[in-house]
């Protein structure tokens, strides 16, 4: 009788806000094919899922992602490349904004999953890396187009030649992490901000979120164009009744509180 695979990767929603977690921490949520399938088609779920507004991705066991499994790997399994493959969990560039909560390591494909993230929470003894360039295993997970994207060329080749670790505080010096939480607090502070985006207006959220992937490469004129057409539908569905919010009262002094 063949045994049945235990569930790797954990799916649960809370009103808005799903919670995606690598559940593989005898391996720190390295990714075998299976498991990186299973991830890429949680991700296709949360996007068709019309109650589901923001997503966060972690991983059981203090470990955010070590990465793909180089066991596997090692054992004749070539890997299919994360960024381009049909069911890579790295190809898609979803409407919903993700937020990755970083505990432990991210290193290798985990920095390229956290990297195809909008957002990065990181625990103080968080560590990055590219700490598979000892193996001679390439990045096949975006890695090497969005790293020099979101923390600069030099920084990024400082990373992809040497494999050097990046702690979580110098990654939020840097740019690559987007706040630095204590130990222990990266999901629930990763859920409350998830929790506070899935608050507000959804369609011009999801366009400025789409213009500012979108401008990347074009000439400025093509660029504020698209960003016109993005903004079509939430001008038309979402800016007046929120204009009137405010002319009543709601939300003044910046407060986020009352919206």
């Amino acid at each position: 009788m063949t045994q049945q695979r235990q569930p790797t990767i954990l799916v649960e929603r809370q009103d808005a806000v799903t919670t995606i977690r690598i559940d593989r921490p005898h391996v720190r949520n390295a990714l075998d094919r299976q498991t990186a399938r299973d991830l890429s088609a949680a991700f296709r779920d949360f996007a068709a899922d019309e109650m589901a507004a923001v997503a966060v991705l972690t991983g059981n066991g203090g470990s955010f992602c070590a990465g793909a499994d180089l066991k596997e790997l090692a054992g004749g399994v070539d890997y299919e490349p994360w960024a381009t493959s049909d069911d890579g969990p790295t190809r898609p560039l979803l409407d919903k904004p993700v937020i990755a909560a970083v505990a432990g390591h991210a290193c290798a494909g985990g920095l390229g999953l956290a990297l195809w993230c909008d957002l990065r929470i990181a625990e103080e003894s968080a560590v990055f890396g590219v700490f598979s360039r000892r193996w001679g295993v390439p990045m096949s997970d975006g890695t090497t187009v969005r790293l020099p994207r979101l923390i600069g060329m030099g920084r990024a080749l400082d990373m992809l030649l040497t494999g050097r670790a990046v702690s979580g505080r110098e990654a939020v010096e840097i740019g690559l992490a987007s706040r630095l939480v204590p130990d222990g607090q990266a999901l629930p502070a990763a859920q409350e901000l998830a929790r506070q985006m899935a608050a507000f207006p959804q369609t011009a959220l999801r366009s400025d979120r789409q213009s500012a992937y979108r401008q990347n490469g074009l000439p400025v004129d093509q660029a504020l164009a698209q960003e016109t057409a993005l903004a079509q539908a939430a001008r038309e569905r979402e800016a007046q009744p929120g204009a009137r919010r405010f002319a009543a009262g709601r939300g003044r002094h910046g407060s986020f509180d009352d919206l």
